[in-house]
């Protein structure tokens, strides 16, 4: 148990580092909001070190249901870093509303995540993301005088608890027909042709992750709590929760049902294609920038899937590489989003009241062409590398048909794209004036990561590649 225990010190970190926040939120109430903050970034900084510093252990601990590899290391710096941004970034949306609550759900739904990435076995799957999604639900209704946030907490409790039910029932079955619960015994089971029973059970588990990562059909939820929820919370849906959920449904394809390829394939390929579909046809409509950007989030979850699809090394390299130029994406274009303010400081998100922004604010207006370009996949922006690598993956793997199709409806979601870069660039000044504004730190965060996502991206290239074949090398 020691030499166990030895080996999850990141979890460690997170647990006493989020029991400690609490604490001091009873104690204190929120008064000191600051010291609530630091306690919470010091926390994830600290776990983000332990994860490094356990970068070449290979082990499984508590009887192999959890793993200590590459893989899970690289997708929890991933959630580490998207939930120190939203951490860092809350207390000036908040204001005076800000609460000690905020970064203490947020340690605890990290600390669930960290253990949907590492998860070995059915149980332990199951107890990281309720962690994770229980405290997901307090943080989207966080602004209890908002009818908007607690809509948005109320429709991803109860849809969040229908696919629970059905990853549940899914996990029944599994464990029914093979006998055992972890992610190796369930391969043994599994076999070339696996019974319908099995069947049935993978497409229960996938329908249930598939809600997780807004696939669709699991996606109703995505565009009302990301419009609902306050920016700081959307923030964070769309980024960490994203990779968890992804990393999950990963090791679980590859780790647990691989061998049964021919059933699980054909399941992914469809969410894979109706994802990229829906979400680049329904953005077009939207006259609100964080429902655009929900159905953009729909329409990239359905790029990563081809990746999955191709059941090989270099698919999962790929969906790996997808997620970091995701993550920075995401997390720049709704770091534009908090500081885009009228004059009377309130938050603006209608896309047509962003005409004539590149006039008003021209560097806000060029970061988010940046990120809105990189999201589309146009090069030579960043964002066309990590598309490239999974379709390069699905061609390898035979899956040249879904590779096209990919392709012909990212020239669909290129149209949004553009259409808000029109009305910031050439459409008359709009009669709400948006004057921005946020302070250092954001602006750091988003010129960086702009910076990142042009040219200077693929610099970075072999050291990704090193880093993603490393942690897929681990499933395989």
């Amino acid at each position: 148990m020691t030499a166990d225990l030895m080996l999850i010190w990141p979890e460690l970190i997170l647990t006493i580092g989020g029991l400690v926040t609490l604490m001091l939120g009873a104690f204190m109430g929120d008064r000191q909001v600051g010291i609530y903050q630091l306690s919470a970034l010091l926390t994830l900084a600290a776990a983000a070190v332990a994860v490094v510093a356990l970068f070449g252990v290979e082990a499984t601990v508590f009887s192999g249901t959890l793993s200590v590899d590459a893989f899970g290391g690289f997708a929890k710096l991933l959630i580490y870093a998207a939930s120190f941004v939203c951490i860092l970034i809350a207390p000036r949306f908040f204001s005076g509303g800000m609460r000690a609550e905020y970064p203490t759900l947020i340690l605890f739904a990290a600390l669930g995540m960290g253990i949907m990435a590492s998860s070995r076995d059915l149980m332990t799957l199951y107890v990281g993301l309720e962690l994770n999604s229980l405290a997901a639900y307090v943080l989207a209704s966080f602004m209890r005088t908002d009818e908007r946030s607690s809509e948005a907490g109320l429709k991803y409790f109860v849809l969040g608890a229908l696919a629970s039910g059905m990853l549940l029932y899914g996990i029944s079955l599994l464990y029914g027909f093979t006998g055992t619960t972890d992610f190796a015994g369930i391969a043994a089971a599994m076999g070339d042709e696996p019974g319908i029973g099995l069947i049935f059970g993978i497409v229960f588990v996938l329908s249930g992750l598939g809600f997780k990562i807004s696939a669709v059909p699991f996606h109703m939820w995505t565009p009302d709590v990301y419009e609902g929820a306050p920016t700081p919370v959307t923030t964070f849906f769309a980024s960490a929760p994203k990779v968890a959920a992804m990393a999950l449904m990963t090791r679980i394809v590859v780790d647990a049902i691989g061998p049964a390829i021919g059933a699980w394939q054909q399941i992914v390929i469809f969410l894979a294609l109706a994802s990229i579909i829906l979400g680049a046809v329904g953005a077009i409509g939207q006259k609100n920038i964080k429902r655009l950007l929900a159905y953009s989030s729909i329409n990239n979850v359905g790029f990563m899937l081809i990746g999955l699809a191709a059941g090989t090394q270099q698919g999962v390299e790929g969906v790996l590489t997808y997620l970091l130029v995701y993550l920075v994406t995401t997390l720049g274009a709704f770091l534009v989003v908090l500081q885009l303010r009228d004059e009377h400081g309130n938050q603006v998100e209608s896309i047509p009241a962003l005409a004539g922004l590149s006039q008003r604010r021209p560097g806000l207006a060029a970061a988010l062409s940046v990120f809105l370009f990189s999201l589309a996949g146009i090069p030579p922006l960043f964002g066309f590398w990590p598309k490239y690598l999974v379709f390069e993956a699905a061609v390898n793997a035979g899956l040249v048909p879904l590779a096209v199709a990919g392709i012909v409806a990212s020239v669909i979601g290129a149209f949004y794209y553009i259409a808000i870069i029109k009305t910031m660039y050439f459409d008359d000044k709009s009669e709400v004036e948006v004057t921005g504004g946020g302070n250092a730190v954001e602006g750091t965060i988003v010129a960086a990561s702009a910076l990142w996502l042009s040219a200077v991206g693929y610099l970075f290239i072999p050291m990704l590649a090193v880093a993603s074949a490393h942690a897929a090398a681990v499933l395989f």
